[in-house]
């Protein structure tokens, strides 16, 4: 019986690592893609992340 519910714990935890490894390669994959974005957007068109953030503001909260 012991046996069983080790298996079983076992698979539990295999299954929620794999689930925590997906749920880090998207953030990881998210943060880099916005990091891009920003730099790109940076020393293309020289808009900071103040401007950006100006405007993220305006679009949430238009006075």
């Amino acid at each position: 019986m012991e046996i069983v519910i080790v298996i079983g714990a076992a698979v539990v935890a295999f299954l929620v690592f794999g689930w925590l490894l997906k749920v880090v390669k998207t953030t990881l994959k998210t943060a880099l893609t916005v990091a891009f974005i920003l730099l790109a957007l940076q020393l293309l068109f020289g808009i900071g992340p103040d401007a950006l953030w100006e405007q993220i503001q305006q679009w949430i909260s238009p006075d």
